[in-house]
């Protein structure tokens, strides 16, 4: 399984900032059956929006790389591992285990647009209103600072699965694993390559073969994006302020049709206002 890497001079530290990465949305707190939570909503509409291709930038998602279908001996692995090794200019190395497996450090990027979920800080017994915490758990959802990123300590059998559980609950994060994807992204001949990885790949395998180069490949933490949202996967108190944000959304847009009617309405009677007849 995943472990964090627990040497200072090589794993960097990270902090969660509660008051800077927060939403400036709707803030709502409501009771449900098993729990309590405090969720600060998504700043943008979840009505789908066009995007401007990035110039800099060609992404292709679903590329395949070859290093992750190469099939090695034991001999060729630990060749592999002395040579990246080799290559590194820090003390996050590869280590080979008599079983034939080996241990090594994967970086993971965060780039997640949504917020998380984690336990909110602990209050005392009494809660504010004079409601007791007895049997109600609280969650408190925001943003994690963009480009973040975490080392892992794990093992060639370790699934990618496996490495997103390790990082959410490393973080306390309480959201389903199954909305989050582990990526691949690679960068080759001035194109950006990115690929969602299976549950079951092992991102240490594609380390080792492709290298320590995080431009010919780096792992990135992102939502899981199956074009269909999975609701089931949310609490009720994020569902409640989902629908408060469409409703709201629903009644702005219905205001403006009214209101170019209106105006169209209003410079139709003008011009037959102004019209002579016959």
């Amino acid at each position: 399984m995943a472990s964090d890497s627990s040497s200072p001079n090589k794993t960097p530290s990270f902090e969660m900032t509660w008051g800077s990465s927060t939403s400036s949305g709707y803030c709502s707190e409501e009771d449900s059956d098993s729990e309590l939570e405090q969720f600060f909503t998504a700043r943008t509409s979840f009505f789908p929006k066009s995007r401007k291709a990035k110039v800099s930038e060609n992404v292709k998602r679903d590329e395949q790389t070859e290093w992750g279908k190469q099939e090695l001996t034991s001999a060729e692995i630990q060749q592999k591992v002395k040579e990246y090794n080799a290559q590194i200019n820090s003390n996050l190395f590869m280590n080979m285990n008599k079983d034939g497996s080996y241990t090594g450090f994967i970086k993971v990027q965060f780039k997640l647009a949504r917020p998380v979920s984690v336990p909110a800080p602990k209050k005392g017994s009494q809660e504010a209103g004079g409601r007791r915490a007895s049997g109600v758990k609280r969650r408190t959802s925001f943003y994690l600072p963009k480009d973040a990123s975490k080392y892992l300590h794990i093992s060639s059998r370790t699934s990618a699965r496996e490495v997103i559980e390790a990082l959410l609950k490393k973080f306390t994060v309480v959201d389903n694993p199954g909305k989050f994807a582990l990526f691949e992204r690679s960068e080759r001949h001035d194109q950006v390559y990115i690929r969602k990885l299976s549950d079951e790949e092992r991102p240490l395998r594609l380390r080792l073969c492709s290298g320590p180069s995080e431009k010919v490949l780096s792992f990135v933490l992102k939502e899981n994006e199956t074009g269909e949202v999975n609701w089931h996967a949310f609490s009720m108190p994020e569902l409640k302020n989902f629908l408060l944000i469409l409703q709201r959304e629903e009644e702005e847009h219905v205001k403006q049709i009214i209101q170019r009617y209106a105006l169209a309405r209003a410079k139709m009677r003008e011009a037959l206002a102004g019209s002579t007849p016959g």
